[in-house]
């Protein structure tokens, strides 16, 4: 089948050949120049699709549940609920007790936890333990130990109080038991508590209790086949505290060391994790025989939270799954949809509404590619268009322009024509949601792109993976910006070039072990709003989208008792921000710290106007006076004034923050040597904010921060006369002493006056906030009864810390 290009090519060989001056010679010529020219338009194609042949039957979904036929049409399945009013005791949090600082086996626990948006704490083994408690509240809900062998060997102090706490609060302890000893079947039995454990063994199939109260997430009555990773640790115990939550069978690979009878491999007779009741020391403990490389043990251990922290971490069964097929139209020739696969593509959806309550395809299209392909692509592209009411679309760019390299006339003009292109084709599209190619302008935030989308389309809702990076992928958040939700995206190893099985990381095995238990499985455990990012070439050639999407939601109704839900990206995004309203509030990072962000920032834009360091107050220390010595130094610039707050910007600790960057450096001139000037802002009520430390940590991590401290009371009294010297009407009518007394009973202008006066002088409650963010050798104190004394050296001795050059002797510039 020859192509467009081909066409128009044997179309203007064929006037050469009947140009009637053409010899015969020529003609031959041009006859050869015309096959030769036909054989590589046919090799070209078939490398441009990658030197294989689309399959003729993509893989089918074959995962199976298991269930055990007396489970089936009962009670059992149903979710178990753990809370209680116990957990109205005890924090979000968790105490992570390792082994050594940064252990392979710690971090994997660590980075599950938060994954779950779980505070942790860690702590040293050897280390003296935080505080536990506060006042009549617990600190942590649960306590987990990364060894459990670390507990019982704990020094007699810590070990009393953990104890001690646990009787308190009631909290539970989970224990990950490693072997003691590289020693194959080696025992221990833990004095004092009825338990042996037996390490080292080689395990395979895993099969959860059916009858436990610890379920709620996993959903027991199916097995595990096959192999378990590693060597394992199990539990004897004839004691009644002990109830076994897993079972598993020695493995046939054991045969060897094994001097029991082969029937004990036909049976589950190992318990591999066990719930202690507590009714020998009075302390509730989940004990699990390996770690989270077995991936059955994220559900054990999602519920050993939610079980031992009475409902306190536990997790929502509903999970809401968002499925955008970005780059409609826009795939290359020989990776596009057929007819065919539109087909499997409307029939899949219909699927998926029996397991997905509310489920639709979100088709987000660039209509400026449409029939863009072969004849058959084409077809498909008109096969879309038939079914275009059984989809939900969404708009991209009309030519799929990346908005961050335009103005926005540009970008209204190209959604414009998409518009247009919609209408004209009688699709529906569900304006208030919208993706940029490439992410581009969504973060790093380019204002002209959010605009045009509100004045366009009306978007309220777009979505993106790059916020605040693409990886790891748990630690993606939402934000809102110019009024549109900015919902976090999930991708799920399938990308415009994962056309065929064979691309896949791991070819289809990769995939299949993404999808059970791996990647794409723990993503929807771990999120309850997730928004997969698929494109065109996933549904054509081997359909891998649809093979991973069934197989997923097949493989979590096995195995979990999670309920999946699809609704509209508009109530996605209301949801999302009712679950995570801290996440409202973006938090700027600086582009130039991350390749991906630089490649979607406008080139005209440069990391260079922002500023070295920041004097950060408090205030009525003399801030001001440093800000104009420092400003007397050749190589240091201060930012321009602000029209509003003079010579401070205030842009970390106000409104102004949500300007954006761009507003931010606007602020700073661009300097002529970047290298050796040092850009500088002072702003003196950042240092008691409780949000400044971690925004200008986010944008600006290598940043110095300067500090001026004078005696508080000397601070409270200056602030007062301050405010008597603006005529402030509570000032003039109250002493400093009925100020700084004053009880919360005050009248509201009174205690806002009180706290203004005192709650910049809690240096030590402050510092410690910003040494949370920063390194001490990152931030640099000035007394300012020195400064106002011997300022000569004060500035000497801040150059240094700055690393400014040249370092000048600013007693020839100060008049003392």
């Amino acid at each position: 089948m020859l192509f467009r290009r081909e066409i128009r090519l044997f179309t203007s060989l064929s006037r050469l050949l009947t140009f009637k001056r053409c010899s015969l010679l020529r003609t031959l010529v041009l006859i050869l120049l015309l096959s030769l020219i036909s054989s590589l338009f046919f090799l070209y194609h078939i490398m441009d699709s990658g030197i294989r042949t689309p399959r003729a039957n993509p893989p089918v979904p074959h995962i199976r549940c298991l269930v055990e036929p007396s489970l089936r049409d009962s009670g059992t399945e149903l979710p178990t609920k753990h809370k209680t009013d116990e957990r109205l005791r005890l924090a979000h949090r968790a105490l992570l007790i390792t082994e050594v600082q940064n252990s392979k086996n710690g971090q994997k626990i660590r980075y599950f936890l938060s994954s779950l948006r779980i505070d942790v704490k860690v702590e040293l083994k050897s280390r003296t333990l935080p505080a536990l408690s506060n006042k009549k509240s617990g600190r942590f809900a649960v306590i987990v130990f990364e060894n459990y062998n670390s507990y019982l060997e704990m020094d007699s102090w810590n070990r009393q109080l953990i104890d001690k706490y646990c009787h308190d609060y009631h909290v539970g302890i989970i224990g990950f038991v490693k072997p003691f000893e590289d020693t194959v079947g080696m025992v221990r039995h833990v004095d004092g508590y009825h338990i042996t454990f037996q390490y080292n063994l080689e395990l395979e199939d895993y099969k959860p209790n059916l009858d436990s109260a610890v379920w709620r997430v996993l959903r027991p009555g199916d097995a595990w086949r096959g192999f378990l990773p590693d060597k394992w640790t199990v539990f004897h115990s004839n004691h009644n505290t002990y109830q076994p939550l897993a079972f598993s069978k020695l493995s046939s690979n054991f045969l060897e060391f094994d001097t029991g009878e082969a029937k004990d491999l036909q049976t589950f007779k190992y318990v591999t994790a066990v719930l202690d009741l507590g009714k020998i020391d009075g302390i509730s403990k989940i004990l699990i025989g390996n770690d989270l490389s077995f991936w059955l043990h994220t559900l054990v251990l999602v519920d050993a939270l939610s079980y031992l922290s009475f409902g306190k971490l536990e997790l929502q069964l509903e999970r809401y799954i968002q499925v955008d097929v970005d780059d409609i139209f826009v795939g290359k020739e020989g990776i596009r949809m057929k007819v065919p696969d539109v087909e499997a593509l409307v029939t899949a959806q219909e699927r998926l509404q029996t397991e997905i309550e509310g489920f639709q395809f979100n088709l987000g299209f660039s209509g400026g590619f449409y029939l863009y392909g072969t004849e058959e692509e084409d077809s498909g592209d008109r096969k879309l268009i038939e079914h275009r009411k059984k989809f939900r679309w969404f708009s991209h760019m009309y030519r799929h322009e990346q908005p961050h390299k335009f103005t926005q006339d540009v970008i209204e003009k190209s959604m414009r024509a998409n518009k247009q292109f919609a209408e004209e084709h009688d699709i529906q599209v569900y304006s208030q949601y919208a993706v940029a190619p490439h992410h581009s302008g969504v973060y790093p935030v380019y204002d002209p792109l959010f605009t045009s989308w509100r004045e366009v389309w009306g978007v309220k809702t777009t979505s993106t993976e790059e916020y605040p990076k693409l990886m790891p992928p748990w630690k993606r958040r939402g934000f809102i910006h110019r009024g549109i939700m900015v919902l976090p995206r999930q991708t799920c190893g399938l990308f415009t070039t994962t056309v065929f099985s064979s691309d896949y990381k791991g070819g289809l095995a990769g995939l299949d072990a993404s999808i059970q238990g791996g990647e794409i499985f723990q993503t929807i455990l771990t999120t309850p709003i997730s928004i997969f990012m698929t494109h065109l070439s996933n549904y054509g050639n081997d359909r891998l989208a649809l093979y991973m999407l069934e197989s997923v939601v097949k493989f979590v109704k096995c195995w979990t008792n999670l309920r999946l839900v699809s609704v509209s990206p508009v109530e996605l995004g209301l949801k999302y921000f009712e679950m995570y309203p801290q996440d409202k509030d973006p938090l700027w990072t600086n582009p130039c710290d991350y390749s991906r962000h630089m490649s979607i920032w406008p080139a005209n834009k440069t990391c260079d106007k922002l500023p070295d360091f920041i004097i950060v107050g408090p205030q009525k220390t003399g801030t001001t006076a440093l800000h104009s010595f420092l400003s007397q130094h050749p190589s240091i610039v201060s930012s321009f004034a602000n029209p509003k707050t003079f010579e401070e910007i205030q842009f970390f600790n106000s409104n102004n923050y949500f300007q954006g960057l761009d507003w931010y450096m606007e602020f700073f001139p661009r300097p002529v040597k970047p290298n050796m000037t040092l850009l500088f802002e002072k702003s003196a009520n950042y240092f008691e904010s409780e949000v400044v430390p971690r925004r200008i940590a986010a944008l600006l991590p290598r940043a110095k921060i300067v500090v001026i401290l004078m005696n508080p009371a000397k601070r409270a009294y200056s602030w007062y006369q301050h405010m008597r010297s603006h005529n402030d009407p509570t000032a003039l009518n109250h002493t400093f002493l009925e100020v700084i007394s004053a009880t919360d009973m005050a009248s509201p202008g009174l205690r806002s006056l009180r706290n203004r006066c005192l709650t910049p002088g809690l240096y030590a409650q402050h510092l410690l906030r910003w040494l949370d963010f920063f390194p001490a050798k990152q931030i640099h104190i000035v007394h300012s009864d020195e400064l106002r004394n011997d300022p000569i050296n004060v500035m000497h001795y801040l150059q240094k810390f700055l690393h400014v050059q040249p370092i000048i002797d600013y007693s020839q510039h100060l008049r003392l």
